[in-house]
């Protein structure tokens, strides 16, 4: 691991830089330390490190920040870093990337690919590291604001919840920010189009477990048991009513039922049964039903068939909702930029999940999209296959300059 934090000789082609008719929209000071970022992101790539793990990763990027002149606060949720800039007075803003990598064998054949069996940057926090620690580099050369930078870099996004252990160990006050942003790369859009959506843009994400007990036997005579197996198929169905019938048509609400474990032999009726569940709303109220009529149905559902329920439910990530006014200027940032080619047009709010909700919850802000490619060939996140579009990176290091220096200004 300790060659994650040696700087390497190799550096990758840098982008074209564009032309009379069509300008680089990348900062100059950007794109000469491309090539330098984009080896970084293809070590971290090579070095994935999961949940409250990423010790050589955090190692890096505190050695790069307090290089460039940065206060560097460590442990915070574990693995995390916060380094903090001032340049005069002003408000303060923080911006965060997430740093971890998730259980997954990479089959991607790169050059740069996982070295580590079964564990892979399968969903571009790499990508997110590097392209922060460009923009850190960047602000801290040129400082083109008035204010507190905190560049957050946060562990364990993957369903653990590193952002609200940062929380609970003090994040927002000991960095207090006026607002805070963080970005995502998002297969299936061209790449460095960039998303916003005001309000409701991610799905809160529970994890529900089910467990229905009844009366063992033989399957000769089911008649002297209690079938649990024949419950939970039963309940299978009754939850798919849950949101036909139960949830306003006009909102959103996915119930999946993703795991269903009961016995192993053929002739025999097991003891209990257990269904595993993961739940998903755009509202706080529809969540709270949701938790409400599974367990009410679960507990019906078991008791018609002579048997009990037992149900755990695990309330994760909340709904992300975005600050809408920030969220305003933030897309405003990206369209004087960019122009409105630039945006991605009818943004729509995602199913997916996502942690930083829970900084949402503690600090207004907006959570924005890039997108990493719409091309044949490509696949979606959390794939074997998948790898974070390094064009992304300068585009992408570039809007938290001319964000910083808006927010700043």
């Amino acid at each position: 691991m300790r060659a994650l934090h040696k700087i390497g000789t190799h550096h990758s082609a840098p982008a074209p830089t564009g032309d009379a008719m069509h300008p680089d929209p990348v900062l100059p000071g950007i794109r000469a330390i491309e090539a330098e970022m984009v080896d970084l992101r293809h070590r971290i790539h090579a070095h994935p490190e999961l949940g409250f793990e990423e010790f050589a990763t955090s190692d890096l990027v505190a050695e790069c920040l307090q290089g460039w002149g940065y206060a560097v606060h460590r442990g915070l949720g574990g693995t995390g870093v916060v380094g903090t800039l001032r340049h005069g007075e002003g408000r303060a803003i923080g911006l965060r990337a997430d740093m971890d990598a998730l259980p997954i064998q990479e089959t991607t054949g790169l050059p740069y690919a996982s070295k580590l069996d079964g564990k892979m940057h399968a969903c571009g926090h790499d990508g997110h590291t590097a392209t922060l620690l460009a923009a850190a580099r960047y602000l801290a050369e040129h400082k083109p604001f008035q204010g507190t930078l905190h560049v957050i870099f946060q562990p364990a996004e993957e369903g653990m919840g590193g952002a609200r252990e940062m929380i609970r160990d003090g994040l927002f006050r000991l960095f207090p920010c006026d607002a805070v942003f963080a970005l995502h790369n998002m297969p299936g859009h061209p790449t460095g189009k960039f998303g916003f959506l005001g309000g409701p843009f991610m799905a809160s994400s529970d994890t529900v477990t089910i467990r229905v007990s009844g009366r063992g036997g033989h399957g000769a005579v089911p008649h002297r048991a209690v079938d649990p197996v024949v419950a939970c198929a039963s309940m299978v169905m009754a939850l798919q009513s849950v949101v036909a019938r139960n949830v306003n048509p006009l909102d959103m609400a996915i119930v999946t039922v993703g795991a269903i474990e009961a016995g192993k032999a053929p002739n025999v009726i097991p003891e209990s049964a257990e269904l595993r569940l993961s739940v998903r709303a755009l509202k706080a109220g529809v969540r709270d039903l949701l938790q409400a009529r599974i367990t009410a149905l679960a507990h019906a559902q078991a008791e018609s068939f002579g048997a009990t329920a037992e149900v755990r439910y695990d309330r994760r990530y909340p709904v992300l909702v975005n600050d809408p006014a920030i969220t305003e200027f933030a897309r405003e940032v990206a369209r004087d930029w960019l122009g409105a080619d630039g945006l991605i047009e009818d943004m729509a709010p995602l199913t997916g999940s996502e942690d930083f909700s829970f900084m949402l919850e503690a600090c207004p802000g907006c959570y924005l999209i890039v997108g990493n490619g719409d091309g044949e060939g490509g696949c979606m996140v959390h794939n074997p296959g998948y790898d974070f579009n390094d064009e992304c990176l300068p585009l992408a290091a570039t809007y938290w300059v001319k964000l910083v220096e808006r927010y700043l200004g």
